[in-house]
């Protein structure tokens, strides 16, 4: 093996001391394990040591600077608009480079979560709603829709354009049938959300005649439905699938349906109560499910 070319702090000293002792420059080379012209740069002062590899850092410490006051203006910027203010400042950089210096900074890229927009009145509808239910056990929750009854058998149903009349067909042709099975003569309680289809009169008046006790619901309360777990759930195996034609998305779905444990239909309906005191404590704007 050769002898290395550059001193480490280490022969450094250790050259110091041996030259002071009177050692040749050879003997120290031998001595050190490194070549003769390292030790004779080193004792010229020639020596510059190795030189760091890769780019030269595009940005000043300064414009780092200017950067940072521009996230702290409002850290809700994308990286384009973080780009483009900080090129207005003078900084002309690419938008890996504002990437890796907001990084730097100890902050991290989010996409920001997607919630209803509530007015005044649907907050207070939701925080009316959830005062209602405060008190409501997780037993009543499992019985309170055809959707997730105690047995955790689940109904759902999906459609690309559902109108009311399409909707009544369903209910008519599907949940009954499930509500024969599940319940037999027993009343139970029924529960959508407030979709066009769902809210109609003529849905309305459909449950009214066939006797059927709607769960009321206030309007864009996602995170009240245990159903949008499930359907979640759905959607990531789909990503996962990647049907090509309608029939592969049509099998991929029943697939994906059919996969959902009786323990991830628990898990939701379990968390109403917390849902409530989140709404409660919210004051009736959104929360976190």
């Amino acid at each position: 093996m050769g002898k290395i070319a550059h001193l480490t702090a280490v022969q450094k000293a250790i050259t110091d001391t041996l030259k002071q002792e009177g050692k040749t420059q050879k003997e120290i080379s031998e001595r050190i394990g490194c070549s003769q012209s390292a030790v004779s740069r080193h004792l010229s002062g020639m020596s510059v040591g190795r030189k760091k590899c890769g780019r030269k850092r595009c940005t000043t410490r300064r414009g780092d600077r200017t950067l940072r006051k521009i996230v702290e203006k409002d850290r809700f910027q994308t990286l384009g608009d973080l780009r483009k203010q900080w090129t207005e400042s003078g900084v002309e950089t690419s938008r890996a480079t504002v990437y890796r210096r907001v990084q730097e900074m100890g902050y991290r890229c989010r996409i920001p979560q997607v919630k209803p927009l509530l007015n005044q009145k649907q907050r207070q509808k939701r925080l009316t709603w959830a005062t209602e239910k405060q008190h409501w056990t997780v037993a009543q929750w499992s019985k309170s829709s055809v959707k997730y009854p105690q047995s955790v058998m689940v109904w759902g149903a999906m459609s690309a354009a559902v109108n009311a009349a399409s909707y009544q067909e369903i209910l008519e042709h599907f949940m009954l049938p499930s509500a024969e099975k599940l319940y037999g003569d027993e009343d139970f309680i029924f529960q959508h959300d407030l979709a066009p289809a769902h809210s109609a009169k003529t849905t309305g008046k459909w449950f009214t005649d066939h006797g059927i006790t709607v769960l009321n619901w206030p309007a864009n309360s996602p995170d009240l439905n245990p159903i949008e777990n499930l359907w979640d759930i759905v959607k990531r195996k789909l990503r996962d699938a990647r049907p090509n034609t309608l029939d592969e998305l049509k099998a991929a779905i029943e697939a994906s349906w059919a996969s959902i444990t009786p323990q991830q239909c628990h898990r939701p309906i379990a968390s109403m109560p917390h849902r409530i005191e989140a709404v409660i404590s919210a004051k009736g704007f959104p929360t976190k499910y």
